[in-house]
């Protein structure tokens, strides 16, 4: 398969064989984008005046809680709320955005997806929280479609009625191990958090390295510290050429992560992450192009944010639709509500399009129908069953594509046009010829 640049900045190829998908051209894509949900309509006293006609949509995320924070996809749902109701509403359908604080914990993740079903919502889109097991059977009781969850958890693959729009964790450490591969690494440490989630990592990035015969090693890390210098002299080792490292951590905890790998001073280990952990804020703090992420290879779900197709997602959030809120544009989860409510929006007109009331249960049939679904800033995306990843733990993770990206000068840029196929990784088949 080959690829095209569109209007991305990338540099050349690093491997002749991998399977890649072109990312859209940017043309494409301002042609789409600025028809998106901008508008308002989220939960609480503002939405007093809403009416039988309107559609009713949730999106949750934790805030005031530390590194797992997201306030911004909550933010972001209400300023597209805002903008799409300024601008007529969906199909002529005022959007009510309701929005949740999940506050990190499972019994907040519960009352987050009641408060989704009492308000008889149709789908519950974007959003973050740790305890998909919680969240999901609230959601299924009721009918209730989740599109496009940050994919932390197991249920958000396997639940029939969720549909990610990224391939989560998963994708991405295996995407990793494939770019450090490439990149020539003779042995790999992950760095990853001690918990049942980071030991699931652990697999995915055996599956990666095994082909091409590199060691890896396994560095277990509390989730939240204020000093890695244990865990980094673990990671590093010896400090030989081909030594690489790469982490899962939080962005909060990747940031004093790197302080100690700068402390150490490390002269011959490379280091690499996955999106979430490293974004464009933590490569600003830590120093940017003279920092210990210049050079850093990133994996990623989508284009960088520096890319021209993210330039409707700018727009909403410098409107006034955004209601003067910081909202970070490089940030994943921001960047996954935003593709979320795309994803949601083709579903409608669709659904309007034919003729057929905008229901959870008519967004579910769509869904399912194997219509594929192109907004642009991931391949294609489809749900139907002849789709499914061959997997019993994560059948539902369909977008097994991910972005190869690079810190130069500072900013995160894409490492290659186009998308790469992680989905041999993440079966644990055998790599493509």
């Amino acid at each position: 398969m080959t690829s095209r640049r569109g209007s991305f900045e990338a540099q050349p190829p690093i491997a002749p064989r991998r399977r890649r998908r072109p990312i859209a051209a940017a043309a494409t894509a301002v042609a789409l984008l600025p028809t998106l949900f901008t508008a308002s309509a989220c939960g609480g006293p503002a939405d007093a005046a809403t009416n039988a006609d309107d559609l009713t949509v949730m999106t949750w995320a934790p805030s005031g809680t530390g590194s797992a924070d997201r306030p911004g996809m909550t933010a972001l749902a209400e300023a597209i709320g805002r903008d799409v109701n300024t601008k007529g509403g969906l199909n002529g359908r005022r959007i009510r955005v309701l929005t949740c604080n999940e506050h990190n914990t499972a019994d907040g993740a519960t009352a987050c997806a009641q408060q989704a079903v009492d308000a008889k919502a149709v789908a519950v889109i974007g959003s973050y929280s740790q305890y998909g097991d919680r969240f999901m059977p609230v959601l299924e009781r009721a009918g209730i479609p989740l599109i496009g969850g940050y994919g932390l958890t197991q249920p958000e693959f396997s639940s029939p009625l969720s549909y990610p729009v990224a391939g989560g964790m998963p994708a991405l450490i295996g995407g990793s191990g494939r770019q450090l591969v490439e990149a020539g690494c003779k042995a790999v440490a992950l760095i990853r958090p001690d918990t049942p989630a980071g030991d699931n990592l652990l697999g995915y990035l055996a599956n990666a390295l095994k082909p091409a015969g590199i060691k890896l090693l396994d560095v277990k890390a509390p989730e939240q510290s204020s000093d890695y210098t244990q865990v980094i002299r673990k990671a590093v080792g010896k400090d030989e050429p081909g030594n690489c490292i790469t982490s899962a951590l939080a962005a909060e905890p990747t940031g004093n992560l790197l302080d100690s790998y700068r402390r150490v001073a490390a002269k011959n280990t490379r280091v690499a992450s996955v999106i979430g952990s490293v974004q464009q804020s933590v490569v600003d703090s830590t120093g940017g192009d003279s920092g210990p992420l210049a050079g850093a290879y990133v994996t990623g779900w989508y284009p960088p944010e520096s890319a021209r197709i993210w330039d409707g997602l700018r727009a909403v959030v410098r409107s006034d639709a955004a209601g003067g809120r910081s909202i970070d544009v490089a940030d994943p989860g921001v960047q996954t509500t935003w593709v979320a409510y795309e994803v949601f929006r083709q579903v409608t007109e669709r659904l309007s399009s034919a003729g057929r009331p905008v229901t959870a249960k008519t967004v579910t049939a769509l869904l399912d129908s194997g219509e594929q679904v192109d907004v642009g800033l991931t391949p294609p995306l489809n749900w139907g069953t002849t789709n499914m990843l061959p997997s019993t733990e994560s059948p539902r993770l369909v977008n097994t594509w991910v972005t190869y990206q690079v810190v130069k000068g500072g900013r995160m840029t894409l490492q290659q046009p186009g998308f790469v196929d992680v989905r041999w990784v993440l079966t644990g088949s055998k790599p493509p010829a």
